[in-house]
């Protein structure tokens, strides 16, 4: 996946937002103003930072050598995911999904329903 897959896919979910809080490397994607996805525009291979299930975030640790723990991030909650062969492409995306689906479980209900609004 190249940085452009990657940001195509992230703006093509509902409600998604990019920008760059953090200056002008770092691609930050956010569902209703809250962050689910980080990726640095220059890094090669393409990585990214995604919120995952403590558990969950261990056992991909565990499983994928392309899998670390967030950098720059929460160790805990986040993982940095890097493009590097470990894994397929379709199984990245999946993870930026489920991250995604973290965030919006816990947005307000004014946000969930503003969301479900969007088109």
């Amino acid at each position: 996946m190249n940085i452009e897959e990657l940001r195509e896919y992230c703006l093509s979910l509902k409600g998604v937002t990019e920008g760059f809080p953090f200056g002008e490397s770092t691609l930050v994607f956010k569902v209703m103003g809250k962050v689910f996805c980080l990726a640095g525009i220059d890094d090669h291979p393409v990585s990214c930072n995604v919120k995952c299930d403590p558990e969950t975030a261990i056992e991909l640790r565990e499983m994928y050598s392309g899998v670390i723990p967030g950098y720059h991030m929460n160790k805990q909650h986040w993982n940095t995911i890097v493009f590097d062969g470990s894994f397929e492409d379709g199984l990245g995306r999946q993870w930026i999904l489920d991250s995604y689906n973290l965030i919006v479980s816990s947005l307000s209900t004014k946000l969930k329903q503003e969301l479900a609004q969007l088109p």
